[in-house]
């Protein structure tokens, strides 16, 4: 459970790590987060002996195809979030999140033929429905958080269907990813133009840290998830949007409209009723895959 709850508490202060990195370009940032992501997760793969595990999720054509599909995926809502952080629009990207694993839940329903509850599909109404009124107030931010919860949903239904562990899959992703953006910091490094590397040692040491905090997160997440309930381990995921909101409308003092108020509220009472069915319900395969 401590494992679980410091997962979570690494992702819901996060905004808080990249609002320091603001003077760098959203792009870079990213870059340098694939970058030194890499070798990082290479050693702890060979830390716990698993380097063998990239060998076996290489060798399939089909799970190659999903993991540069998955890898495409966690690059762009990497990249939005990272922006929409920058752009002081944490309540947007809170929302993202907030919606993910109800529209993951729907994805399976729509493309696994996953039997939804009645509960459950109350609570993805209701969500449609708070969605629905926030567009009509902050439609020009609305689309942060449908491709945060769009982008972040669809990886999640792919990483589904590829047979590989969170550390291998994000190993191959972020290696699948690496040349790519290696290119566009050397090109960045020898065109002349003003990049962050380079400014500070703090701004340098912020960067190269975002792979501890992509690594550390997941290392303790994927520990605790083989030692309680994956109900739990489901319901705990709202702490970290849950974080996010709270340090944009009081510490960063982000507007929070009405709209805003009455979308959230909406969206906490689906994951009430969503909660209280994965608690108390039949169990299944969709709530189960709330984490």
């Amino acid at each position: 459970m401590i494992q679980a709850l410091l997962a979570c508490l690494f992702w819901g202060v996060m905004p808080i790590y990249f609002k320091l990195l603001q003077s760098v370009p959203a792009l870079e940032v990213v870059s340098h987060r694939i970058i030194w992501s890499v070798p990082l997760l290479l050693l702890i793969l060979w830390l716990r002996k698993n380097l063998s595990g990239l060998k076996i999720a290489l060798s399939d054509s089909k799970t190659r195809l999903y993991l540069l599909t998955s890898a495409i995926l966690v690059g762009t809502n990497w990249l939005i979030y990272v922006w929409a952080v920058q752009e002081s629009h944490i309540l947007a990207a809170s929302l993202g999140y907030f919606v993910s694993p109800l529209l993951s839940v729907f994805l399976g329903a729509l493309v696994l033929k996953e039997k939804l509850s009645k509960n459950q599909w109350i609570a993805i109404s209701i969500v449609a429905l708070g969605v629905s009124i926030l567009a009509v107030q902050a439609w020009q931010t609305l689309w942060i958080s449908m491709a945060l919860a769009g982008s972040w949903s669809l990886y999640s239904l792919v990483r589904k269907l590829a047979p590989v562990g969170p550390m291998v899959g994000l190993t191959v992703e972020t290696g699948l990813l690496f040349p790519l953006f290696l290119a566009y910091f050397l090109w960045l490094s020898t065109s002349g133009a003003e990049i962050g590397f380079g400014q500070s040692w703090s701004i340098d040491i912020l960067l190269m840290g975002g792979a501890i905090m992509t690594a550390i997160p997941l290392l303790l997440f994927a520990s605790a998830v083989q030692k309680i309930s994956l109900t739990v381990m489901g319901l705990l995921q709202y702490l970290a949007p849950s974080l996010q909101f709270i340090i944009a409308a009081f510490f960063y003092d982000e507007p929070l409209t009405l709209s805003h108020i009455i979308c959230f509220a909406l969206i906490w009472i689906s994951i009430a009723i969503f909660s209280a069915d994965a608690l108390f319900g039949k169990p299944s395969t969709t709530a189960k895959e709330m984490a």
